[in-house]
């Protein structure tokens, strides 16, 4: 089946070499129009940045870059349809789902199974309606789901999230990605619900799992099935590159290559940092860029005695497979 972008449905075959975690924008929209605009967020500037950084990635040879940019980081899919339009040699897939650290959106607490209005959870439609419709009145379809379980675990609101991921997946076939964090190792924690609720294990990507070198944790979660997330290369306040490369290398040498995707978490702008997010990111992560991995990390692979066929397994065949 044909995997959706944001130009449109393409041929697994034709994903290429695929970046698994990167984000064009974050963004709060009511950060934006309340304190950004006509101070620190120009719109057809940062546009046009978007452009330029996605190109040239695309020319290191990226065809694919996969953005999970949902609800709680700031998605606005006709700012992403401007940007698709103008790279026309790199396709974006994007997401549904809630990104949420601990609680519900407000817009869902009361509507539910047993709540204010007892019917069956919304979330599971829209996220439904994403999938299979599109997002908006966009003509967007999102092709995979995304949630979290951060430090604190499953609560209330988290665990309803992960569950409603979990039934839209069910119901449609669409893979999940899960941003976890590594240090609390929460990762078995989403992989034990989503197992009880049915998920295929195959179609789950454990988000920021390269965060930890821990390799007998991660070698539990990959032992499920599930694909590992190296995915924050440049990163390195929580793990230097270095030590991301020796684990990288060491799990391909114990034959773990087809359970990895590698990528950076990178973004184009975030507001987080305000109108600094530049400066923010040259002092705390200057090599923390869409196209690290192909400038500096492939070399390191490789030099580290990863072989060409496992970074293809990495790049290409791995992302291939979850969405196929």
């Amino acid at each position: 089946m044909p995997v959706n972008t944001v130009r449109g449905p393409v041929d697994p075959d034709d994903l290429g070499q695929t970046l698994m975690h990167e984000h064009v924008f974050v963004l709060s929209p009511e950060h934006v129009d309340s304190y950004g605009t006509g101070r620190w967020w120009d719109e057809e500037f940062r546009v046009a940045d978007a452009i330029g950084k996605l190109n040239a990635v695309a020319a290191k040879g990226v065809r694919t870059i996969v953005d999970p940019t949902v609800w709680g980081l700031g998605r606005y899919i006709p700012r992403i349809q401007r940007i698709a339009a103008e790279v026309p040699d790199l396709h974006i897939i994007v997401a549904t789902g809630i990104y949420s650290f601990e609680e519900l959106p407000h817009q869902y607490e009361h509507r539910g199974p047993g709540l204010l209005l007892d019917m069956p959870d919304p979330m599971v439609d829209d996220f439904v309606r994403d999938l299979t419709e599109g997002i908006a009145d966009t003509g967007v379809k999102a092709a995979f789901l995304k949630c979290v379980v951060e430090e604190k675990g499953l609560t209330p609101g988290v665990e309803r999230i992960c569950r409603a991921v979990a039934q839209a997946h069910l119901r449609t076939g669409a893979p999940i990605t899960v941003h976890t964090n590594s240090f609390a190792q929460t990762g078995p924690i989403a992989l034990d619900l989503f197992a009880k609720e049915g998920v295929d294990l195959t179609k789950v990507v454990v988000g920021h799992a390269g965060d930890t070198n821990d390799v007998d944790y991660l070698m539990r979660l990959a032992d499920t099935g599930a694909t590992l997330g190296m995915d924050r290369f440049g990163l390195d306040v929580y793990n230097p590159t270095a030590q991301r490369v020796a684990t990288v290398a060491d799990l391909c040498g114990r034959g773990y290559a087809d359970r990895m995707v590698l990528s950076h978490d990178a973004a184009c702008f975030m507001d987080y940092f305000g109108g600094a997010w530049d400066e923010a990111r040259d002092t705390m992560a200057p090599n923390w860029r869409y196209d690290h991995i192909h400038d500096d990390v492939i070399s390191a692979l490789l030099g580290s005695g990863v072989t060409q066929e496992q970074i293809e397994q990495m790049l290409v065949f791995n992302p291939r497979s979850y969405f196929a």
